[in-house]
């Protein structure tokens, strides 16, 4: 089922009259109803997964109280083990076995041996890497005495499996996430507006934006032989906008929609194309996976303790393995490696916690110098972009090869003029409520209602005029 379609539309209303009206306020039957919708939304993927998803919710239910409970170090740490062993099992023989096999087949082949190794025809459940996310922080927070284990079955398969962070993230902390669903929440109408319309926000990022250029974004890189080297540019740039109104608008959907039944989820994105450097974007990009990997596995290396070289040892493991984590191709290996050496600078000089506030706060337009860096940093991002989207490895350097040709300057001929024209303006509205939690939770709050009003219609408007081929969100593939 996908944020942007009609199934989403009557399913999401429904659930809504039964929590808030049929439940009366009894948090228990509440949390029944959304536990019973949330696993009708995995469901309607492939019905067959749901019971990979109970089966782990029961294994680190469990094993999280017998973690607590024994006092033996040794049996603390069997039991962590366990449910360490089987979450990434699964893991890695749904989402990475074939690509490990391949992998394998291909190193032999380089040194002259012809090795067959069968293949599995597998089918990746949507939404696996987040849920066993949840699950491994879980156990390993009640390992290192940071919480207690839940001994409410159902209140810990809703933390694991609330639908609008199931497929596709913000990755919860059960600290953030399970007081709200243990406590009595009541319906407040200003969070619900509010939710509505960061709904309406992300579903214009996804339809009118993310949709239209991933068609110039998809007819470019795949086709990029036949195309200049501006419009290769004007590719990598629709891409670029792409991933970031997919992915960020599917985050303001289910922030919205968690807000609706009185529930505030982790914020996932804080406006990463306005970073100053590449430390600062990795603060403001997908948050809850950057914080996941910094918590459970660049600081139990060491984090930037020791000299420069466990520092720089530390930043290469954590964005390759973020790069792994998003798929089984080695395109997002190079990423990863990429974005390592992009902010080994800010490492080794040891600014990489430089411009924690909002650029340019209190203030219409940044300087010239915080201009120069976004930019810079705009392009350093778009650039890594390119090994993301691209199929493989080869076909990335192709793509870039092919941008520095004579014909680079050359104005390009895929240029949509009213595409790039909203962009514009999204980035503009993306400008100005750039110190909110997204970009229009404030915008025309000032005004006569009339006029916020004829804004949000005007957004539903080009959800219909503007709407693109109805994809599903990027991030559901990871």
């Amino acid at each position: 089922m996908f944020f942007n379609s009609i199934h989403f539309a009557l399913f999401l209303p429904i659930v809504f009259i039964f929590y808030w009206f049929l439940a009366k306020g009894k948090i228990r039957i509440q949390n029944t109803i959304l536990i019973i919708a949330s696993y009708y939304f995995y469901a309607c993927w492939d019905w067959r997964f749901l019971f990979l998803l109970i089966f782990s919710t029961v294994l680190d239910f469990y094993t999280g109280i017998q973690i607590f409970e024994v006092n033996s170090i040794k049996k603390r740490k069997i039991w962590l083990w366990i449910s360490i062993t089987i979450n990434l099992g699964f893991l890695g023989v749904f989402k990475y076995y074939n690509f490990f096999i391949e992998s394998f087949s291909e190193a032999f082949e380089l040194i002259g041996f012809n090795v067959t190794l069968s293949s599995l025809s597998i089918i990746l459940p949507v939404g696996i890497s987040f849920y066993t996310f949840h699950g491994l922080s879980y156990v390993i927070d009640i390992y290192k005495n940071r919480i207690h284990p839940e001994k409410d079955f159902l209140n810990y398969s809703l933390f694991v499996s609330f639908f609008p962070l199931l497929v596709a993230g913000p990755i919860e902390r059960a600290t953030h996430l399970l007081p709200q669903i243990k406590n009595e929440r009541k319906f407040d109408y200003l969070k619900a507006v509010d939710g509505l319309r960061q709904i309406i926000w992300g579903l214009f990022k996804k339809v009118v934006i993310a949709d239209n250029c991933a068609m110039y974004a998809n007819q470019l890189f795949n086709h990029t032989e036949h195309y200049s080297g501006m419009n290769l540019v004007m590719g990598a740039f629709f891409f670029t906008i792409q991933i970031y109104c997919d992915f960020s608008g599917y985050s303001d959907i289910a922030l919205g929609t968690a807000r609706l039944f009185g529930i505030e989820l982790l914020k996932n994105f804080a406006f990463p194309y306005f970073s100053r450097n590449i430390a600062e974007f990795w603060r403001r990009w997908h948050i809850s996976l950057s914080s996941w990997f910094k918590d459970y596995l660049y600081i139990p290396l060491g984090g930037s303790k020791g000299g420069a070289y466990s520092r720089i040892r530390n930043t290469f493991i954590i964005f390759i393995v973020s790069g792994f984590w998003h798929g089984a191709n080695w395109t997002f290996i190079v990423w990863g490696f990429l974005n390592a050496l992009f902010i080994m600078p800010s490492i080794l000089m040891k600014n990489n916690r430089n411009h924690l506030d909002v650029v340019a706060k209190g203030k219409i337009l940044p300087s010239f110098f915080e201009f120069t860096s976004i930019l810079f940093t705009f392009s350093l991002t778009m650039l890594a972009w390119v090994f993301f989207r691209a199929t493989s490895i080869g076909n990335a350097f192709t793509y870039i090869q092919r941008i520095f040709t004579s014909d680079l300057f050359l104005f390009p001929t895929v240029f949509p003029v009213l595409l790039l024209s909203i962009v514009v303006l999204f980035f503009i509205i993306e400008w100005l409520g750039r110190e909110n939690s997204y970009a229009i939770e404030k915008l025309f709050l000032n005004r006569p209602s009339f006029i916020r009003y004829v804004f949000y219609l005007l957004l539903i408007l080009c959800l219909f005029l503007f709407e693109g081929k109805g994809d599903q969100f990027i991030y559901f593939q990871f």
